[in-house]
């Protein structure tokens, strides 16, 4: 199949493993990068202009979208994938010539942080919208869509698999992901117990004051084969969800493990399915249970150890890489 496949196109974004994903499973694949339009640079005019209207700025929404159409005239796709395309001309990506057209939604379509008026609108006009929330299903099949698959989210192998650390220091516990209101006061709880045994590293964190007079380590982002560097440093690694999303599982579940960490997650459904609490990975649900959990493992390293070798052995065996979504989405489209 020859899929055209329009995503943000940068090292350690979802996207480019799903259409990295696609490649590995046989298909002929062509990128077309969203991200000037996605996440336009702080501070440049097209970020001042989304600031200022809460829309994308237009000149950068066309740039793309003549890519796509050139894209297009050469390929001559099967199937248009459009990986969190809500922001770009939706009329314009649904009359782009190919036989199918798919949209990825990789968070709650319910939330209007995710979506657009103008995808909304043409929501009904795709031949399947691709959801990682379970929950997100009968929602849009009662919004009018024409098809709807659910898959779980993925990890990806080029970038997360054990490493060797790049660094000698080591950390009891940690977490690696985005700074969000339902995450700072309770991060910023722990960071004052644990202090210098802790690591928080994700966007936003930098500027969170209380963070930062805890002594724990405080940093930016990770992507790619970096963020499996820093997971190596820490013994429990946290897998905390988005309230927001509501979330029943994240990319964390998969990439934590994958990656050699021990996972140290939030009990639900979804990740008690996917590893054996207290054997492949450590579940609880609330900061009690989690202060026992990071008690044991501070107690007894060797078992942290054997308990993140099961987990990675569960995920990496079990087809959770982004080659097996692509598989599915391609088994769903008949």
């Amino acid at each position: 199949m020859k899929v055209l496949f329009v995503g943000d196109d940068w090292i350690g974004s979802n996207a480019r493993s799903l259409a990295d994903g696609f490649r590995a499973a046989g298909h002929d694949v062509v990128v077309v990068d969203s991200t000037p339009v996605t996440l336009p640079t702080r501070l440049s005019p097209p970020w001042a202009y989304a600031k200022a209207t809460g829309r994308r700025a237009p000149w950068d929404v066309d740039a793309v979208h003549r890519r796509i159409e050139r894209a297009a005239a050469a390929l001559r796709p099967d199937l248009l994938l459009a990986f969190n395309a809500v922001h770009l001309d939706q009329p314009r990506l649904l009359t782009t010539p190919s036989r199918l057209h798919v949209h990825y939604s990789p968070d709650d379509v319910s939330n209007p942080g995710n979506t657009s008026p103008d995808y909304l609108e043409h929501e009904r006009a795709w031949d399947m919208i691709v959801t990682t929330k379970r929950h997100n299903v009968p929602e849009l099949v009662r919004r009018g869509a024409r098809a709807v698959t659910f898959v779980l989210s993925a990890y990806d192998p080029a970038w997360h698999r054990p490493v060797a650390r790049r660094e000698p220091r080591e950390y009891l516990v940690g977490f690696i992901g985005a700074c969000r209101p339902d995450r700072r006061a309770s991060t910023t709880a722990l960071a004052r117990r644990y202090g210098a045994r802790m690591l928080v590293r994700g966007p936003g964190w930098r500027r969170s004051p209380g963070l930062h007079r805890t002594g724990a380590t405080v940093g930016g982002p990770v992507y790619g084969e970096h963020f499996s560097a820093v997971v190596a440093q820490v013994t429990a690694n946290l897998v905390l969800l988005n309230s927001e999303n509501r979330d029943t599982h994240t990319c964390r579940t998969f990439e934590v493990p994958a990656a050699g960490g021990l996972f140290v997650g939030e009990r639900t459904d979804e990740h008690a399915e996917l590893l054996q609490d207290g054997t492949e990975c450590f579940l609880f649900s609330g900061v009690e249970e989690l202060h026992e959990v990071l008690r044991r493992c501070e107690a007894d390293p060797g078992e942290a150890r054997l308990v993140a070798a099961r987990g990675h052995r569960r995920i990496t065996g079990s087809g959770h890489a982004y080659v097996d979504r692509a598989r599915e989405i391609v088994a769903a489209l008949g």
